[in-house]
């Protein structure tokens, strides 16, 4: 079996959220830390090794504001043609991707297609306030209902969502509830990156960054005033 000896990482930043590719050579990895970098500074992994046979992973996970361990062999890093993803062990959202380059581009790829289309079907960027981070926490929400961590209290998890300029709407048809995302602001999209799953209250109205400030919700910093 061929042993490849460069990878490529894609992750995005837990702190500025930019998606970057990283290039990982067997043999710059000696014994010690070697850390990845976002272009901001933020650590964003950390790969150990003491004899190139056996390594130790540390994730950096935006969800729990800590880093995520887990132990690899060389052989499934080195031999195996596959992709490893790399989770958040609390939530089982993606937090990256290991891999020949080719299958790593192609996975990112692959999924930004998706919500790319959906945006694509409400036509220019003129239509959002921000297409960027409308973009950004679209992701986030595909990222949580592919966990199947999107629900409603009344039992069903069938949750539609309808697309506005400058928020998402998630309603459940059967008891009526809504709960609003809005996506205009760096601060919009801060809120949804700390979220881990997302529960409309039976038959009721409410704002995403409302629950945050009431600790129904954690996050960094404060909220929007909420608007009823």
């Amino acid at each position: 079996m061929p042993v490849d000896t460069e990878k490529m990482l894609a992750m995005r930043c837990p702190q500025c959220g930019r998606l970057g590719y990283h290039p990982l050579q067997r043999f710059s990895i000696r014994s010690g830390n070697l850390e990845i970098k976002c272009s901001c500074g933020a650590v964003k992994l950390v790969i150990n090794t003491v004899n190139r046979s056996d390594y130790h992973i540390k994730t950096a996970c935006v969800f729990c504001e800590c880093f995520h361990s887990r132990p690899l062999s060389g052989k499934q890093i080195w031999s195996s043609p596959g992709i490893i993803d790399l989770y958040c062990h609390d939530t089982g959202i993606e937090l990256g991707h290991i891999g020949r380059e080719e299958s790593v581009r192609k996975i990112v790829s692959d999924r930004e297609k998706e919500l790319e289309m959906l945006v694509d079907e409400f036509g220019k960027d003129e239509f959002f306030h921000s297409s960027k981070i409308m973009y950004e926490v679209l992701q986030c929400l595909h990222q949580i209902a592919e966990k199947e961590t999107l629900y409603c209290q009344c039992g069903n998890r069938h949750i539609e969502v309808e697309i506005f300029p400058d928020r998402l709407e998630l309603q459940c048809r059967n008891c009526g509830s809504v709960n609003i995302i809005y996506a205009e602001t760096e601060e919009d999209l801060q809120v949804i990156r700390q979220v881990e799953e997302i529960e409309l209250v039976k038959s009721g109205f409410e704002y995403l960054d409302s629950l945050v400030r009431s600790g129904r919700i954690k996050k960094s910093g404060t909220g929007r005033n909420n608007k009823t």
